[in-house]
């Protein structure tokens, strides 16, 4: 049997898109949501729903963990009886451990792997990938990939709001003084990945409304200015928020597509209900 030539992986922390979910080489790795002794498969065995639910009722806040090299090995053996090599898509490794995982996995595989750290998450990594495929289709080889794509990870923009302050506060994230300010203040943090893979503070706005136009204002801004033409809305169980500001994205940037989509569980677990996000990538020069 021929093998083909690329499997391409990511992990959960991945916005799974309608292009990544119908692509027979796609493969998702689930991180792992502790609730005590209890653990779910992110994705897989708790739906957003119910992880909201959940937190919101939980007297102990949920945990995460990165897959082991072990998970990461069983599936490179497997994939690699269809394929010629691997090319990983990871979250970035100043935010989780799985890409170390994931390496070693492959060691232990003794497999033929590339890896790219995305030095972002969610559509971030989606993006890449998506990318990635457009450029096999068009013959580049796994190595040529692999470079280009390392090489255009800095041109991630993102600027993520965070909805829900409780949430923080619940997982160890903000002090007690923090926490009472913010809400007395209805302060909302804006917070983004920066060009090494952290997330950093980056503005605070008071109220939703001038929340929503803050981010209103930095898409139309890189879609006047740095021909911007696509961009992603990722969005925490506030679905109707994440339309409404597509609308008004759309408003002053009428050419502009936007996809709307969720963030993953292990995402919300860190991020909170109420989350949205605008991610995108500068085109890149071919």
């Amino acid at each position: 049997m021929t093998k083909k030539p690329i499997a391409w992986v990511v992990d959960s922390t991945a916005y799974v898109s309608d292009i990544l979910a119908a692509h027979p080489d796609v493969h998702v790795v689930p991180l792992t949501i502790h609730f005590g002794q209890e653990q779910y498969a992110d994705g897989l065995e708790l739906t957003s729903d119910q992880l909201y639910d959940r937190i919101r009722n939980a007297d102990e806040f949920p945990k995460t963990s990165q897959p082991a090299a072990g998970e990461f090995a069983k599936l490179y053996e497997k994939i690699s009886e269809n394929y010629e090599a691997i090319l990983a898509i990871h979250v970035s490794s100043k935010l989780s451990g799985t890409l170390s995982s994931s390496k070693s996995g492959a060691e232990i595989a003794e497999v033929k792997m590339e890896c790219v750290d995305s030095l972002a998450l969610s559509s971030g990594i989606t993006k890449l990938v998506e990318r990635g495929l457009v450029l096999q289709e068009r013959g580049l080889n796994l190595h040529e990939i692999t470079d280009k794509l390392q090489s255009e990870v800095t041109n991630l923009r993102n600027y993520i709001l965070i909805g829900n302050l409780n949430q923080l506060y619940k997982g160890g994230r903000m002090s007690g003084v923090q926490f009472f300010l913010g809400n007395l203040l209805q302060v909302k943090p804006i917070i983004h990945i920066n060009e090494l893979g952290e997330l950093k503070a980056l503005d605070k706005v008071r109220s939703q409304k001038k929340a929503l136009n803050y981010l209103v204002e930095k898409v139309v801004d890189a879609y006047e200015k740095d021909g911007v033409r696509s961009i992603d809305l990722m969005q925490g169980n506030v679905l109707s928020q994440a339309e409404e500001l597509k609308n008004l994205i759309q408003a002053k940037a009428p050419n502009l597509e936007v996809r709307i989509g969720e963030i993953s569980s292990v995402l919300a677990v860190h991020a909170g209900e109420g989350t949205i996000a605008a991610l995108w990538h500068v085109p890149a020069v071919d």
